[in-house]
């Protein structure tokens, strides 16, 4: 069993930053400008946040890895350069890239380089040739888990080294949004809306629902899912011991322009399943636990093994949206802290919070925090509900912060369809 594992977490804004700390990643990945494949998606982090986000990673032994991985224009030279010259001097650890211009510069400023999905890596004569630049490679998704434990199996016997001098690393996805096309590599949104996918500005057009018309009879085709074009999400919780035997190194979660919630419990349910499987105690009954987990937070359905598993895309997203288990409702946001206690103070703005209420809390330095309410003090008085325009107290397990956003947790009552 490959004991190195890598867990790759995404931080699409501070707040996941943090979050993906906090549930235990190896490393985050994130984009900057619009030379990422999640542009449109994801809040932008600028330039100047890069010597901070490197210092964070750093103090937190986390690394950071900066993905450039969109199609690159002769215009966008400058600005690529400029972000890459921006990465080399904040000590970034590497940079996720496709485009060859991308990949040449950077190694030209001597920045590690991982070769993004979006490359398409699905043999391993790609992986010989990539290895000229690249430590880390992402295979394509559609391959098999047989061909991809072919394919870690001859770069172990072969001793095929990267442009750092260790062995070649395979990365895959593991969790999240899949897309329709071949590893993301799609042209129905620039051919519909002029916004093109492989330049980070996707409008997600297969995800909308559609009815198929036969347009020599006029008849309407009969079909049980109207999105017949978006998939539901990839889990791997019950495989991750098939993907470690299978000598993967990077296990990469999907989801930059996923909130904090979803950053933090997927990251930490993958966490738990990966150290289950390398200390002997990944069960039947804990993989049934993680699933139910990751089903309280952004999904469309799961797809369980997806391609890994030599199926055939057959599991469509059934709505538009979410499924996700727990919805989060705005109730305010903190006041103060009072840490000797350990006691939140805090605005009610919106809805109700009661007694016994569990509630989420979200920031750009806290991450993700939750807690119970155990107890509630307005005017150091105790009351069982609290209403918008209160300023309550109550106790908070962990350190946050003022100005934090303050949400209720409650199960979802419906999904939209």
């Amino acid at each position: 069993m490959n004991s190195t594992c890598n867990l790759l977490a995404p931080a699409g804004s501070w707040e996941t930053l943090y979050a993906a700390i906090k549930a235990g990643a190896d490393s985050v990945y994130f984009g900057l400008e619009h030379l990422n494949m999640r542009a449109r998606a994801a809040r932008r982090l600028q330039l100047d946040d890069l010597p901070r986000l490197a210092d964070v990673c750093r103090k937190n032994g986390v690394e950071s890895y900066l993905a450039v991985n969109t199609l690159i224009y002769d215009q966008d030279f400058d600005l690529l350069q400029t972000i890459l010259k921006n990465a080399a001097d904040s000590g970034i650890s590497a940079v996720i890239a496709t485009d060859v211009a991308a990949i040449s510069m950077a190694r030209e400023l001597g920045l590690s380089v991982h070769i993004s999905t979006q490359a398409n890596i699905s043999n391993l004569r790609a992986v010989r040739f990539f290895s000229r630049y690249a430590d880390v490679m992402v295979l394509a998704r559609e391959l098999t888990l047989k061909q991809i434990r072919a394919i870690t199996q001859r770069i172990e016997e072969e001793q095929i080294t990267g442009a750092g001098g260790g062995l070649v690393q395979i990365e895959l996805f593991v969790h999240g949004a899949l897309c329709v096309s071949i590893s993301g590599k799609c042209g129905m949104s620039l051919a519909l809306t002029n916004h093109s996918a492989n330049r980070g500005d996707c409008l997600q057009s297969c995800r909308r629902s559609y009815r198929v018309i036969d347009d020599a009879t006029g008849e309407e085709l009969k079909v049980e899912n109207r999105f017949v074009m978006s998939p539901r999400d990839l889990s791997t919780i019950h495989m991750i011991d098939q993907l470690i035997d299978a000598g993967v190194g990077v296990f990469k979660i999907e989801g930059r322009g996923r909130p904090a919630d979803y950053v933090y419990k997927v990251t930490r349910a993958y966490r738990q399943a990966i150290d289950a499987c390398l200390n002997g105690s990944y069960t039947p009954e804990k993989r049934q636990n993680w699933q139910k987990e990751l089903e309280t937070v952004f999904n469309r359905g799961f797809w369980q093994g997806g391609y890994y598993l030599g199926e055939v895309v057959g599991e469509w997203s059934a709505s538009y949206g979410s499924r996700a288990t727990i919805e989060k409702v705005y109730l305010g946001h903190a006041l103060n802290y009072f840490q000797k206690s350990g006691i939140g103070y805090f605005k009610i703005e919106d809805s109700v919070v009661t007694c016994g209420d569990k509630v989420a809390i979200i920031g750009p330095t806290t991450g993700y925090a939750e807690t119970t309410v155990d107890s509630i003090f307005c005017d150091k008085e105790p009351v069982s509900i609290a209403r918008p325009g209160m300023r309550i107290t109550f106790p908070v397990q962990q350190k946050i912060r003022k100005n934090d956003k303050l949400y209720l947790l409650r199960p979802r009552q419906h999904f939209q369809s």
